[in-house]
C-alpha cells in the first residue's frame, strides 16, 4: 500500500539513506544530550514533560490516571501520553532506561515520518518534490529537538501523515478497510489531542467534490464514527466510574481558551478591569474550566469592541505567525543557537508561503485538496486557543512540501529540464 514502486534506483538509494540517516542521527543527539531535552525540574515537576513521567511513574505503581493532582485521578489531560510512556517504562525501568527507550522510540518515528512526508509528495506532486522534502526534513532541527523532548508532538506528526496518506488512499480505491483504518488513526491521534477528532470532516468535501453516492458517503462516516466510539469507549467508562459524569475528552479545555485571549502574553485593554470588577489581573488567568471560558469570552468580548482591529489580527494572521513562523526549538542543538534556528525557520516559512502561492496558481487545486484541507483544519482549530509553536510543528511536515515544490520548480526551469519534457511530448 506504501511501497515505492516505481522508482529509480538512485532515488530509492537516496530515499533510504536520508531515512537512515535521521534515524541514525536522532539516537545520537538523543543519547548525547540525554536530560538536556527536559523542559522542567524532575524533582518539582513544573512543566508538561517532567509531569508526564511523573503520571506514567504513578499509572505503573498505583495505576492512577493523575496530572497536577498529585495521586488524585484526574481527567486533565488525555491518557495517550502517560499510557505509552508507562509502557516503555514497565520494560525498561521507570528511571533512566524507560526514558531513553521512550526517546529512541520517537527517533524511530521520526525516521518512519521522513518516508510518509516523501510518499504524500510524491503521490500528490512527484518523486523529485518527495525527495526534497525528505532532504529539507532531514536536516530541520527542530525535528531532532522533537526527538529528545518528552512531549506528545513526534507521535501526533506521525499520526497526522499517516492520516493524510490513508485519506489519499481511501478516496482512490473507495476500500471499506481504509476507512476503518480512518477511525482507528483518529482516535489514536485523539489520545493524545483531542482536537484531532474532527478530522474525518474533511471527508464531507472531498466526497462531494467526487461526487460519491450518499449512501456509500453515509456508510463510510459511520464506520469510522463506530470504530472512533468503539475506542474512545475505554475513556469514557472510566472517567464515569470515576468521577461520576461524561467526560468527552478533558476537563480542561477553558484553560487553552482563555490563555489564548492573551496577545504575546499581555494582560486585556485598558478598561477592561473596570467594566469587569469581578476579575482581577493577578487572577484572572487563573480558575476551573467553566469559570476559564467565561472568563475568556468577557476578554474576546471587550477586546473586540475595543481593539477590533487588534483583535482581529491576533486571531486570525497573527495566530498563524504563532504556530508557525516560531521555530519547536526550545533547547538548541550544537551548532545551531535560537537565533539561528529563528532565522532559518522564518526563511523556511516565506519559501512554504510562496510555494503555497505558486501551486494555488500552477497546479490543480483538487488534485491537492486532502493536503490543503489537512493544513486548513489543523490550523483553525486552534484559532480559539492558545497557540505556539509546540502546536504548529505537526504540520511544518506539510507545509514543507508546498516548499520543496516551489524548489523543484525553480531548479527544472534552472536545469532546463522542463523544456527538455515539452521538447519530449511535442515530438511524439
Amino acid at each position: 500500500m506504501f511501497s515505492p514502486t516505481g522508482m529509480s534506483r538512485r532515488a530509492r538509494v537516496l530515499l533510504i539513506g536520508l531515512i537512515a540517516f535521521t534515524g541514525i542521527l536522532s539516537c545520537i543527539i538523543v543519547l548525547a544530550y540525554n536530560d538536556y531535552f527536559l523542559l522542567g525540574d524532575p524533582v518539582n515537576p513544573n512543566n508538561d514533560d517532567v509531569k508526564y513521567i511523573q503520571s506514567s511513574r504513578l499509572l505503573l505503581n498505583e495505576g492512577v490516571l493523575a496530572y497536577n493532582t498529585k495521586e488524585r485521578p484526574s481527567a486533565f489531560i488525555m491518557p495517550g501520553m502517560p499510557f505509552m510512556l508507562a509502557g516503555f517504562m514497565a520494560i525498561f525501568g521507570q528511571d533512566q532506561g524507560g526514558v531513553i527507550a521512550f526517546r529512541i522510540f520517537q527517533c524511530l518515528e521520526q525516521a518512519l515520518s521522513v518516508y510518509l512526508i516523501f510518499w504524500i509528495g510524491r503521490r500528490l506532486f512527484n518523486t523529485r518534490v518527495g525527495l526534497i522534502a525528505s532532504i529539507i526534513s532531514a536536516l530541520y532541527l527542530p525535528d531532532y529537538f522533537s526527538s529528545g523532548v518528552i512531549l506528545s508532538e513526534t507521535t501526533f506528526r506521525m499520526l497526522l501523515l499517516l492520516l493524510v496518506c490513508v485519506t489519499i488512499l481511501a478516496l482512490e480505491r473507495n476500500r471499506t478497510s481504509l476507512y476503518i483504518l480512518i477511525g482507528v488513526l483518529t482516535a489514536a491521534a485523539a489520545y493524545f489531542k483531542p482536537h484531532a477528532s474532527l478530522y474525518p470532516a474533511v471527508f464531507l468535501v472531498l466526497w462531494w467534490r467526487d461526487k460519491l453516492p450518499w449512501r456509500l458517503a453515509l456508510k463510510y462516516m459511520f464506520l469510522i464514527v463506530i470504530v472512533y466510539a468503539a475506542l474512545l469507549t475505554p475513556w469514557w467508562i472510566r472517567n464515569w466510574l470515576t468521577f461520576h459524569e461524561f467526560i468527552l475528552f478533558t476537563n480542561s479545555g477553558g484553560s487553552p481558551f482563555l490563555l489564548g485571549t492573551r496577545i504575546h502574553g499581555q494582560l486585556p485593554p485598558a478598561g477592561f478591569f473596570e467594566a469587569h470588577p469581578q476579575y482581577d489581573p493577578e487572577t484572572l488567568f487563573k480558575g476551573s474550566d467553566s469559570t476559564a471560558i467565561q472568563k475568556g469570552l468577557d476578554v474576546i468580548s471587550y477586546g473586540f469592541k475595543h481593539e477590533p482591529l487588534k483583535y482581529l489580527y491576533w486571531f486570525t494572521l497573527g495566530r498563524w505567525v504563532e504556530l508557525y513562523f516560531h521555530p519547536f526549538y526550545s533547547r538548541p542543538i550544537w551548532p545551531i543557537t535560537r537565533p539561528v534556528m529563528n532565522v532559518l525557520q522564518i526563511a523556511l516559512m516565506l519559501v512554504n508561503m510562496a510555494g503555497i502561492v505558486w501551486a494555488l496558481v500552477k497546479c490543480s487545486f483538487s488534485r491537492l485538496l486532502p493536503l490543503w484541507l489537512a493544513i486548513a483544519y489543523f490550523t483553525v482549530i486552534y484559532l480559539p486557543f492558545v497557540a505556539f509553536n509546540r502546536y504548529g510543528y505537526p504540520n511544518m511536515a506539510l507545509l514543507i512540501l508546498f516548499g520543496s515544490y516551489l524548489i523543484e520548480r525553480l531548479l527544472s526551469r534552472y536545469s532546463g529540464s522542463d523544456r527538455l519534457e515539452a521538447r519530449r511530448s511535442s515530438s511524439l
